[in-house]
């Protein structure tokens, strides 16, 4: 065994990577990441003991730090070992910054993790053969429990980071990751470690609607709007991701070019914002989900940005035509990095290749109406409640989350075919692009495919589901006529599941696969006190949700 990681849905053999990481990672990569995790939780040791003995918190470079440093950390994120080192490095740096500027406050620390000073990059990689997750606590419940919490903390982290750009800070939430990630080095019983995972998917519902604010504050409030999926005859970039400022830099540095902007993948909602709405070389969106941006990059023909989660194994047939930006990154792939100054990037090397390739050939055609983010879904909510009443809505069911390479993952398009005319689909992030062009029409003028957006946009729908709560009167959130029915992938959609269950909702239905981090015990408690259901065959469990 060469590495270890488990902490997607297409881990390997549904058990773990060994050799070789589904996502593409290889092992020293991978064994980095670990090193990265535990230089983090050595900084939150650090600074948890600094604020009980000095009363000082992090400040906002640390905070921003720490959240890019766990959002490079996420499946299909960072594959450059070179930057995967880095991050590790100035983890150490930052806890030596902290232990000489403040002796007093750590006199009589006896913390392995917190006092771990590696002295060269040969001790860095060395540590990730003592630290991985199987060798992180032999006790299998305690290890898969400090795991999920700290998958949950990834998915808020790319939240908090995505918020922070834009210049909206929680120092709560901060504060709340660093201290998670110090608890996940002690020895706490499984009761403690529960609770702490629940406490994790508030926290990620507090992330969701930090990162809400942020947008819309930056672009105005989400509307629904028909997105163009055809393409035009001027030369393109296609940006994926989900980095909305990378966007908008993109499109003012892009006017009057004669370059048009192509959305791919999650950053399919960005067309619903009045802001980007406005620049009229925002010619539509281009492809499927992340897993399918071999075939799409390649049939692009101009250049494409990466600003965040995913990419994959670049292919020779778009290798000198791809950048990544922000926490994204793959060896030998150009990185353009923000001015330390003022913050900005310079994408003109995108702009001056993209004149020199030809038009994007088409993928698809058609369009699809989408924008119905937090604000669009309260003023909708009134016609909602009526048409509850009236009866001519029976059911919503929430199918948002990750998509997949996996064929198993059809399951959520038949889902879709199956449901009868009285039902409503809830949908944020990729998983959409499964049943997006399934022609499931609409019901008195809502439509029945309502997507909120990004994975982040999942707080619309938690919203959405409270509200109807209120207005119905009713006492459990279980009582209300939804289904959850999740495809997950990665960490996002773990903190996403601990958000639900924080809220207490149950019989939520899982897929492809429950996680492989799920110890036994884990899984066992969590259908038994929640009803964690797995997919199972697509008529009956419409059946049963309607039931």
């Amino acid at each position: 065994m060469h590495m270890f990681c488990y902490q997607c849905q297409e881990t390997g053999e549904g058990a773990g990577c060994r050799f070789f990481g589904a996502c593409g990672k290889d092992e020293e990569v991978a064994n980095l990441l670990d090193v990265v995790i535990h230089a983090l939780k050595g900084l939150g040791v650090l600074h948890e003991r600094l604020r009980e003995r000095a009363g000082a918190g992090p400040d906002r470079d640390t905070e921003l730090w720490v959240a890019r440093a766990l959002f490079a950390t996420v499946t299909n994120v960072c594959f450059d070992p070179a930057r995967m080192l880095a991050l590790a490095r100035e983890g150490v740096a930052r806890k030596r910054a902290l232990l000489e500027s403040h002796p007093e406050a750590f006199a009589g620390l006896d913390d392995p993790v917190a006092l771990w000073l590696p002295s060269d990059d040969a001790e860095i990689r060395h540590t990730a053969y003592q630290v991985g997750v199987l060798l992180s606590n032999p006790d299998e419940d305690v290890r898969s429990l400090r795991e999920t919490v700290i998958y949950g903390l990834k998915g808020i982290a790319a939240y908090l980071y995505h918020a922070m750009v834009l210049g909206c800070d929680d120092r709560e939430l901060s504060s709340f990751v660093l201290g998670a990630l110090a608890t996940t080095t002690r020895e706490l019983p499984v009761a403690d470690l529960i609770a702490l995972a629940l406490e994790t998917g508030t926290m990620t519902i507090r992330a969701m609607a930090l990162l809400d604010r942020a947008n819309t504050q930056a672009y105005g409030e989400p509307e629904a709007t028909r997105v163009e999926l055809g393409v035009r005859g001027n030369p393109g970039i296609l940006i994926t991701g989900h980095d909305l400022k990378d966007l908008e830099e993109l499109l003012e540095q892009t006017a009057g070019t004669g370059v048009d902007v192509y959305t791919h993948s999650e950053m399919l909602p960005a067309h619903a914002y009045p802001a980007f709405r406005r620049h009229p070389h925002l010619a539509g969106n281009y492809g499927n989900a992340w897993w399918n941006q071999n075939e799409d990059f390649a049939r692009f023909g101009g250049p494409i940005l990466v600003t965040s989660n995913c990419i994959t194994p670049v292919q020779e047939a778009y290798r000198q035509r791809i950048f990544t930006t922000g926490p994204a990154a793959w060896p030998g792939v150009p990185h353009v990095e923000a001015d330390p100054a003022t913050g900005a990037k310079d994408f003109s090397p995108l702009v001056a290749l993209a004149r020199r390739c030809p038009p994007p050939q088409p993928v698809d055609s058609g369009g699809f109406v989408g924008g119905f983010g937090r604000t669009q879904l309260e003023r909708l909510a009134p016609r909602i409640l009526e048409l509850v009443r009236q009866g001519a809505i029976r059911r919503f069911v929430v199918m948002g989350g990750c998509d997949g390479r996996a064929l198993s993952r059809d399951y959520y398009r038949e889902v879709a075919e199956r449901l009868p005319h009285d039902a409503v689909i809830l949908t944020a992030g990729c998983a959409k692009y499964r049943f997006m062009h399934v022609p499931v029409g609409e019901i008195a003028g809502v439509p029945r495919i309502v997507d909120a957006g990004q994975c982040n946009d999942c707080f619309a729908l938690v919203n959405l589901a409270l509200r109807l709560k209120e207005a119905l009167g009713v006492a459990d959130v279980n009582d209300l006529p939804i289904s959850y029915n999740i495809p997950w992938y990665d960490q996002k959609s773990v903190a996403v599941l601990l958000a639900l269950l924080s809220l207490g909702v149950k019989h939520i239905r899982l897929g492809p696969t429950f996680p492989a981090f799920f110890s036994p015990l884990v899984r066992d408690t969590l259908v038994k006190e929640y009803d964690l259901l797995r997919i199972g065959d697509p008529a009956a469990d419409v059946a049963a949700m309607m039931g």
